[in-house]
């Protein structure tokens, strides 16, 4: 099986795996689809991810046969531009870049002018006749190999820099002349000797072989680890290594370099975007070294920017440049993100791939889209990530709020946010991990940031554009971001921060608003979304393609209403002891709960009645019409017990006991492990008067709403963790008979369901027997996972990360479903309880209800539900609606 693919130059590309992002990378796959349809293209090679994958099984060896491939492929890329790598009269130059299936901006490794040393720099300056680019060339060419491939810390070289260019006055690096550069380029080497005790490498084959080496390397980087633990991308991928002919942005003022993308990836809006600079190499415009200009003039003057578009300055580059976008994006059919050289007037093509883009804009673009006929409707619903969506449903700034503006930079990413002032990575993490919202204030972000930029609520830098680092990583997690800030200076020292000549310090809050740049002193009040436009016309399609319904997780009435507002369909999960811990309440729980006798508990119950059967008539009021799934008491009574002297002393003087009687009683109850202990029906089958008292308050709750006219109420009564048929018997009973006597005494009679939730392995085996009693099944999948795989979600964020990191787990089983375990379990028990009761209703009402990934399975097995929290109701309703689409594909 071929490792290595050739690209441009006249090669065929007739192979369909070469155009295969799982086996070419996103990038390779496209470098090869763009050069097939006629795009100056230069010429290259791409090594397989699966290549990467077996180098790292088998401990970083490369194969004689790949050696010898990688060889063939360089060669034709030799005759195809007409130079020999190496050479020392007319040097052949390449990059290195990765290129993993799907993008991963900035997370791995890219080295680009491989192939200079000490001679082929003079042969390049000969050739092209230029010293002074050729010299340049080799100085980046030294850092960035320095960096990525030998380890170094890059800031050696940016500190060598910015002396070089004190010294001789300079304020640009392209004041440096030739000579100056190449004194530069000594400073560098002997940099390396010094650190690394041997010299620079000068054989252009090692270099070559090291940067393969460090692109695969760079796949299991820290950053890269977190970046695919963070966007669930599976360990097992790998990514590709592409190999290309260098273009030169940096051969003076005919030559330039820069990103750009066909639509607003901020917004959608039908406009071109993107940033160039003059006589630059790409790396200038993505590490935010240099502030870039615009790609239009439109966007140039909207600014308020003094330095010239392309359009304005290239305008014959620029105009085929319109072109190549119009032929991408219909080729496409989505939004394209590219990178482009002009090397001595011409153009060149460096990369397309399908722009990251905010859910505003991943809106904006699949209802446009659909609207010109470039997509289906279909097409449009599975082309928004529905994880995406929870960017547009939370709070953004009141625009009528009084706002003490500090300074402005590049509205890079949307949204508002508010938080401490924090400098570095770390501290954004350890700040946010004790529950402070944060924002991360830096010169520049790289790659090592992202761990902190995913703790963070926002994100700023002095330095960079709307196409750097930090603003390409802030959109696509949905973070607000501001960049390029000019006015913004560090004091890493002494943890301070200087904001348009405000002095701050780290633990300082500041308001950003992604949307307009500007950057606020304290923090500045939000207003809720609205949620219309073409958010509400995506939701339409996805409710008209979608099967499965999907219900709302909520116990109070702000909850009931958020979840309506977002499109539930119900409630699939009301957790009452949520109830139980009100300050009002907690007294006579606590009262019940240490009670010596039933007596004593009936006593206490009977003062939580009218509150219990008053939250469920506000539940019912909300969500009229609508089914309500209602959970019976289910957490472990330790949960609800007095902890201080003074706790103990006011349930002790509400039931007339003393204190001492009662912390006896209390140590009685004690359990060595709660969470498997006296909890859920067991709670039930021990003292029935406690769920005879919720089921009352249920029944006379419907009731009293039904009486009131409008659409009738049907609840759904759920005894929490049944593992046998007999448990669930005993408790329907007590159910059935409260629903009676209530029914009696107010002379109205409802249709209700008693079911279960399976959250017990042993439930799930049982499933058979336990639908003889159970009208519905809603799967209880947060207990399921920890009673499966053994494993407390509460105690294993210390672990769990290292077992996805090493591939133990693909994700989080408490955030995406184990479906190889815990999925064989919902499934065996959907066909029992299906073959039991035909007409079961099938629900899932755990955290996985809101996560597009268990949805798809949920999908899969034919459940008639998903729950989530209101706020994940859309993101649930766009998932199930793109699972349906894709199951009958």
């Amino acid at each position: 099986m071929r490792t290595v693919y050739s690209f441009g130059g006249g090669v065929m590309h007739d192979d369909p795996r070469q155009k295969d992002k799982t086996v070419t990378g996103g990038k390779g796959a496209n470098l090869a689809e763009m050069a097939s349809i006629g795009l100056p293209v230069p010429p290259g090679f791409t090594i397989t991810t699966e290549e990467c994958v077996r180098y790292l099984q088998e401990g970083g060896d490369f194969s004689a046969e790949l050696r010898a491939e990688v060889g063939k492929a360089l060669t034709h890329v030799e005759q195809a531009v007409g130079k020999r790598f190496g050479d020392a009269s007319d040097p052949l130059l390449v990059s290195v870049r990765s290129g993993a299936r799907v993008s991963m901006p900035g997370m791995m490794d890219t080295v680009l002018n491989l192939g200079l040393n000490d001679d082929t720099v003079a042969g390049l300056a000969a050739a092209s006749g230029d010293e002074r680019f050729a010299w340049d060339s080799y100085r980046r060419f030294i850092q960035m190999y320095s960096d990525v491939v030998l380890g170094l810390d890059h800031g050696l070289f940016e500190e060598a820099l910015e002396i070089a260019k004190e010294d001789h006055g300079y304020f640009n690096d392209t004041e440096l002349t030739a000579e100056d550069l190449q004194g530069l380029v000594d400073t560098y080497k002997r940099t390396v000797s010094e650190e690394l005790g041997h010299a620079f490498p000068q054989d252009v084959s090692e270099q070559l072989w090291g940067a393969i080496r460090a692109v695969f390397d760079s796949w299991d980087s820290d950053r890269a680890k977190v970046y695919r633990r963070l966007n669930d991308i599976p360990a097992d991928w790998g990514t590709a290594v592409n190999v290309q002919a260098m273009v030169f942005g940096n051969m003076g003022e005919t030559s330039a370099t820069g990103v750009a993308f066909t639509r607003d990836p901020a917004t959608g809006e039908k406009a071109y975007y993107g940033e160039w600079l003059v006589n630059a190499q790409g790396e200038d415009v993505v590490a935010g070294i240099r502030t870039p200009q615009y790609l239009t003039k439109a966007a140039r003057v909207r600014a308020g920017a003094s330095a010239p578009s392309m359009e304005e300055a290239m305008p014959a580059a620029f105009d085929e440049l319109a072109a190549v976008f119009e032929l991408l994006e219909k080729h496409y059919r989505d939004m394209q993100d590219i990178e482009f050289t002009v090397q001595q007037g011409k153009l060149w093509m460096l990369q397309t791939r399908s722009g990251k883009r905010t859910a505003k804009a991943a809106l904006k673009l699949a209802v446009d889209m659909a609207g010109e006929g470039l997509i289906d409707e279909k097409t449009a619903i599975c082309r928004v990530d529905p994880m995406a969506l929870d960017q547009l449903l939370h709070p953004t700034l009141d625009p009528k709020a009084p706002r003490d503006v500090l300074g402005k930079g590049l509205p890079a990413s949307p949204g508002a946010a508010s938080g401490k002032i924090v400098l570095d990575a770390d501290t954004a993490e350890s700040w946010a991990g004790r529950g402070e919202k944060v924002v991360l204030v830096r010169v520049e972000t790289s790659p090592e940031d992202i761990h902190g930029m995913h703790a963070a609520q926002g994100i700023l830098t002095a330095r960079g554009g709307m196409t750097s680092h930090a603003a390409v990583v802030a959109r696509g997690m949905g973070r607000p971001c501001v960049s390029g800030a000019s006015g913004v200076s560090i004091d890493t020292k002494a943890r301070t921060v200087k904001i348009g000549g405000r002095d701050l310090a780290e633990g300082d809050v500041i308001t950003l608003d992604g949307s307009t740049g500007e950057i606020m002193a304290g923090e500045v009040p939000t207003i809720e979304p609205e949620l219309a436009g073409d958010f509400g016309t995506l939701m339409e399609w996805a409710d008209r393609h979608r099967r499965m319904k999907v219900r709302t997780n909520a116990e109070t009435p702000t909850d009931c209403r958020m979840g309506r507002q977002f499109g539930a369909e119900g409630i699939g999960l009301a957790r009452t002891e949520h109830m139980f811990f009100d300050a009002e309440r907690i007294g006579a729980v606590r009262q019940m709960i240490l009670a010596d006798d039933e007596s004593g508990r009936r006593k206490a119950l009977a003062r939580l009645l009218p509150e219990q059967r008053s939250d469920f008539v506000e539940i019912f009021t909300t969500m009229a019409g609508l089914p309500c799934t209602i959970r019976l008491l289910d957490p472990p009574l330790h949960e609800f017990l007095p902890h201080s002297d003074e706790e103990f002393g006011e349930v002790a003087d509400a039931a007339g006991v003393g204190v001492d009687h009662l912390k006896r009683r209390a140590a009685e109850l004690h359990e060595f492990n709660p969470m498997l202990g006296h909890r859920g029906c067991r709670l039930g089958v021990t003292y029935p008067e406690i769920y005879e008292m919720q089921a009352r308050a249920i029944f006379e709750a419907a009731c009293e709403v039904s009486a009131k006219g409008g659409e009738p109420v049907v609840p759904e009564v759920m005894i929490p963790l049944v593992g046998t048929r007999k448990e669930l018997a005993l408790l329907k009973n007590v159910v059935d008979d409260t629903a009676k006597t209530v029914f009696a005494e107010t002379g109205l009679t409802l249709d209700y369901m008693v079911g279960t939730m399976i959250e017990l392995p042993r439930a799930a085996l049982m499933a058979g027997e336990i639908a003889e009693e159970a009208m519905f099944f809603s799967f209880g999948t947060n207990d399921l996972t920890q009673t499966t795989l053994g494993v407390s979600r509460d105690d294993s964020a210390n672990f769990l990360a290292v077992y996805v990191d090493k591939g133990i787990y693909a994700r989080d089983p408490f955030v995406s479903l184990d479906v190889e375990g815990v999925g064989q379990l919902v499934e065996l028990a959907a066909e029992r309880g299906r073959a039991t009761r035909p007409d079961i209703k099938l629900g899932i009402c755990g955290e996985h209800g809101g996560d597009p990934a268990s949805i798809a399975f949920c999908e899969s097995v034919g459940l008639d539900y998903v729950s989530a929290s209101p706020y994940r109701v859309p993101i649930a309703r766009l998932a199930a609606a793109q699972a349906a689409l894709r199951s009958g594909e």
